[in-house]
C-alpha cells in the first residue's frame, strides 16, 4: 500500500493494543479494505463477499485470514466465523453500510451492533478518504499511484449500554448510537485532514 499509494495514518495510537476489537469502516472504494488492513496496528479479519474468494487471490485471503461470507442469505458459518475472532480478541473489520457507496455511514446495516454486542467488542470508527477522489490513468479502476489517501482512527467506544440485551429494539437503538459516532468521527476525520464532503 505504501508503494502503491502514499497513505496518511492518523490516529492509529487510539487502537487497543489487546482484546477484541471491531474496525467500522466506511466504504467508497474497492481498495479501503486492503488499504485498513495494510495500515492498522493489529492484524484484522475481514467480512468479504465469498465471491472474491477465487483462484489465487482466494488462496490469498484465506492464508491472511479474511473470512468469505454469503451476502445472498443468512450465513451463520461466517457470522460464527467472526464471533470466533472477537472470542480470540482479535480484530474484526467491518463495513458496517454492507456496500460500496457513498462512504459516509449514512445507512447502517445491523450486523455490526449485533458482533459489538455478542462479541462484547468496542468499536474504532475508521474514515478512509481519498480513495474515490479521482479515477487513476493507467488503471482507471484504482486510485492515481502515489496519491494522497487519508486514513484516520477514531476513539474506541462501546456500542451497547449497560445490560443491553440482544432484542431487535435493542439492535436497533444500538445501531442508531453507532451511526451518530462513526458519522462524528467522519465529519471530524474531513475537517482535520481537510477534505471535504463534496470530494467524497
Amino acid at each position: 500500500m505504501h508503494g502503491l499509494w502514499r497513505p496518511r495514518v492518523l490516529g492509529a495510537w487510539r487502537v487497543p493494543a489487546s482484546g477484541p476489537l471491531i474496525l467500522a469502516v466506511n466504504h467508497s472504494h474497492n481498495i479501503d479494505g486492503p488499504l485498513v488492513m495494510g495500515v492498522a496496528p493489529r492484524p484484522t479479519h475481514f467480512l468479504i463477499k465469498k465471491e472474491a474468494f477465487v483462484g489465487p487471490l482466494g488462496t490469498f485471503l484465506t492464508g491472511i485470514g479474511q473470512l468469505p461470507v454469503d451476502r445472498s442469505r443468512p450465513d451463520r458459518t461466517a457470522l460464527t466465523r467472526a464471533l470466533d475472532v472477537l472470542r480470540a480478541g482479535g480484530v474484526l473489520g467491518i463495513f458496517p453500510e454492507g456496500t460500496r457507496g457513498d462512504g459516509d455511514f449514512a445507512s447502517l446495516r445491523a450486523g455490526l451492533a449485533y458482533f459489538a454486542v455478542r462479541g462484547a467488542a468496542p468499536i474504532v470508527p475508521v474514515a478512509v478518504l481519498g480513495s474515490a477522489e479521482r479515477k487513476g490513468r493507467l488503471v482507471p479502476a484504482l486510485p492515481p499511484l502515489r496519491s494522497r489517501i487519508d486514513v484516520v482512527f477514531g476513539e474506541p467506544f462501546e456500542a451497547g449500554q449497560d445490560g443491553t440485551r440482544r432484542t431487535r429494539r435493542a439492535l436497533d437503538e444500538a445501531t442508531e448510537r453507532i451511526r451518530k459516532r462513526l458519522t462524528a468521527h467522519l465529519e471530524n476525520a474531513r475537517r482535520l485532514t481537510g477534505r471535504s464532503a463534496t470530494l467524497e
